[in-house]
This record gives C-alpha cells, sequence and structure tokens, in this order.
C-alpha cells in the first residue's frame, strides 16, 4: 500500500490502519462487541499521530494518552496554524468515539432494545471518518478523495465485483451460485433482500435459487436465512470461504 500519510512514521500510520480495518472486518462480520473495543484501539493510534505532529516530534513507538478526554483537549492550545481540525474537530471526535468504547459496556443493562449494532454503526462511520481527515490533511488530497482513498482500505478483492447503475454483477462467470451469492453478500455490510440478491448474481429462478442454494447454505451456517422478512446475510463461516477459497 502506499504512503498515505506524509510525514508520519510508518510504525503510526501502520497501527491507525490496522485497527480501521479490524473494526470494517468486525462489522463486516456482525461481531458489534469486537468492534466496540476497537475502536478504542483507534482512538489511542489516533491521538498518538496528533501528539506527535504537534509537538514536531513521535516517539520510536505510538504511545497512548494517560487520559483521553483532558489530552485530547490540550490539543485545543496548539498554534492556529495546524487548523481547527488537527486542533478541535478530530480531538473531539476522537474523545466521543472512546466514549461509546468505554461508556457502554457490553451487557447494556436495561432497556428494551440491545444497542450494540447501532454502536457498531457508530464507531464504524466515526473511524472512516476521522482516518479520512488523516488522509486530507496528510496528504493533501480533496474530502471526496481521502473518502474513496479509505473505502479503498477495505473493499479488499472486491474488484470482482461491479456495480452497474443501481444494480451489482459478479465478474467471475465461472464460479457456482453458491459462491456467486457469497461473494455478493460479501461486498456488503448489511443483509441483502432475497429477490435483490437472485437478480444481482442473475439467477432465474428464485425458488429453485432459495430450496438448492439458500436453504442448504443456511444449513451449513453459511449465511443466515430469514424467512420471514426474506433477507439474506453473509455469516463468519461464509467470509472465511470467500477470503480463503473464492478471493485467491
Amino acid at each position: 500500500m502506499r504512503k498515505l500519510l506524509l510525514n508520519v512514521p510508518d510504525a503510526y500510520e501502520d497501527e491507525l490502519f490496522k485497527r480501521y480495518k479490524e473494526i470494517e472486518r468486525n462489522f463486516r462480520e456482525r461481531r458489534w462487541e469486537p468492534a466496540e473495543l476497537n475502536g478504542g484501539k483507534l482512538c489511542e493510534a489516533s491521538y498518538a499521530i496528533l501528539k506527535g505532529y504537534v509537538d514536531g516530534a513521535y516517539p520510536s513507538i505510538p504511545k497512548k494518552p494517560d487520559r483521553m478526554l483532558p489530552d485530547c483537549q490540550k490539543l485545543e492550545n496548539a498554534p492556529v496554524s495546524f487548523g481547527r481540525s488537527v486542533r478541535l474537530q478530530i480531538p473531539r471526535m476522537i474523545v466521543a468515539l472512546y466514549e461509546i468504547r468505554n461508556g457502554r459496556n457490553v451487557g447494556h443493562i436495561g432497556g428494551d432494545v440491545d444497542p450494540s449494532h447501532m454502536d457498531a454503526v457508530c464507531v464504524l462511520h466515526m473511524a472512516k471518518w476521522i482516518v479520512g481527515e488523516f488522509i486530507r490533511i496528510f496528504h493533501g488530497v480533496p474530502t471526496d478523495e481521502a473518502t474513496r482513498i479509505v473505502e479503498s482500505l477495505t473493499d479488499r478483492h472486491i474488484d470482482v465485483v461491479w456495480r452497474t447503475g443501481d444494480k451489482k454483477r459478479i465478474l467471475k462467470p465461472d464460479l457456482t451460485m453458491l459462491n456467486k451469492a457469497l461473494l455478493m453478500l460479501y461486498s456488503e455490510v448489511e443483509p441483502m433482500g432475497e429477490a435483490t440478491l437472485v437478480d444481482y448474481i442473475e439467477h432465474s429462478n428464485a425458488s429453485v435459487f432459495r430450496r438448492d442454494v439458500l436453504r442448504p447454505a443456511h444449513k451449513a451456517k453459511l449465511l443466515e436465512y430469514d424467512v420471514k422478512s426474506k433477507t439474506v446475510e453473509i455469516s463468519p463461516l461464509g467470509v472465511k470461504r470467500v477470503e480463503e477459497q473464492i478471493l485467491v
């Protein structure tokens, strides 16, 4: 991968992107609790980059702050030449993300709805914004390009899934229908409607697809097929199959 954070030591850049990819991967695998936990690690890596940048010197290895909130608030005292994003916006986003990691435990005692998925969605998009800002600032690119670069970090091996208009297509026609379905589901972070999946992978008969692909794959735990809602989502076992057998 090309250098994305100019003048930032490799160890710091590697740590930031490693933690971001963990968040994205855990989210894609529906592992909501680890996604929350890894948000804290990304906050620590982000703070270390900002602190070294403002100080004009980076320790040999990234060092997490002693106390996240007051240490991030101290960055507000940096010279205005560093810009609002470095002094205010990124630090405040870090604090908010860190609070989700530390202030909302896994048990979620009380309440009628488990907010784990909602929290994970928040963690993912806040992490994307933070990483995008670092790329925009340190690589000197516009916001839309920084966003595209962030997306490219996580769309690994998905060059075989092509979006055309309002549809997606698999560019490996020799795959079985099962593997096409798994690959299509892998390219999404949310469950897909059964009809949409059938359309995207161009199966000719929805009932046959349901009988020969969805139900056996559901039984094998490669995906979760919800009969009532007619939605399909890939499982961790399905993700493993895509990454180790299909995209090789």
